[in-house]
């Protein structure tokens, strides 16, 4: 019966397990060494001072594993800390691995929540929005679709991006909402990369064009009708030139007129 009383209270302490293996050896000592009366009165006592040693030293014992527990996640912080100071090719490694795995998995994700889109950032890898002065003068001048569409260049003082953008701008994206002529939008065009362009009609569904007047001075079908699911987002400000980190690798694998700076 003790046995039974001393297992229910040691149940939920790996140390208070230990001790109740130790209990058996006592009876055995006791049983030899002390008459029955003496050797009941013995284990009452005990037993009521292994519940108390279990309701207190219970919580304590928890409580030291998870401050062990602390302790050892911070001194494994600390040394692989310094293994990722030390001038070594292993430590570049591993440094260069944890960033990509950092970017990939935690920066991209949260930011794509954030924004409200899959793709909060975008290279522009064409020269189809690249402006060879500020201003809109000679793109209107040089296409009839703005004409088509009631597009006057008296509409475009308040445009984004009066200057366009250029090959290797890296493009900050954001969600969906209020689309209105003159915004850029990220769209699925059908092709292997999405599309960066301008709108240029708003309505049941959306039309865009490029800004360069000399790579695109029509439309391209895929942009004439475009639903609001091919919508991936609207482009809100851009951080010049930083995309040819990425571009650099793959400019020898294009066409000889499409590789380089826009020109």
């Amino acid at each position: 019966m003790n046995d039974l009383v001393f297992a229910f209270f040691a149940s939920d302490c790996p140390k208070m397990k230990s001790v109740f293996v130790y209990r058996r050896w006592f009876h055995l000592f006791i049983a030899v060494f002390a008459k029955d009366c003496v050797f009941e009165y013995i284990c009452h006592v005990y037993t009521c001072c292994i519940y108390f040693i279990k309701f207190w030293f219970g919580k304590s014992y928890k409580w030291f594993l998870f401050d062990w527990w602390m302790r050892e996640i911070v001194v494994g912080f600390k040394k692989f800390w310094k293994f990722l100071h030390k001038d070594s090719w292993s430590s570049f490694a591993v440094t260069l691995l944890l960033a990509v795995v950092v970017i990939k998995f935690v920066f991209f994700p949260g930011l794509s929540y954030l924004t409200g889109t899959p793709l909060p950032l975008v290279i522009v890898e064409s020269c189809s929005m690249h402006h060879y002065e500020n201003g809109f003068g000679k793109i209107f001048n040089a296409s009839d679709v703005y004409s088509e569409k009631n597009i006057f260049l008296s509409d475009t003082v308040n445009w984004i991006f009066q200057d366009g953008f250029n090959k290797g701008d890296v493009i900050f994206v954001v969600g969906v909402k209020n689309i209105k002529v003159g915004d850029v939008i990220i769209f699925e065009s059908g092709s292997i990369y999405p599309l960066i362009h301008r709108v240029v009609e708003v309505g049941d569904s959306y039309a865009t064009k490029g800004d360069n007047y000399k790579t695109n001075s029509g439309q391209l079908d895929s942009e004439k009708m475009i639903s609001e699911e091919q919508i991936i987002g609207k482009a809100l400000f851009k951080i010049p030139f930083v995309g040819w980190i990425k571009l650099i690798f793959f400019e020898f694998g294009k066409n000889p007129q499409a590789r380089g700076f826009c020109r």
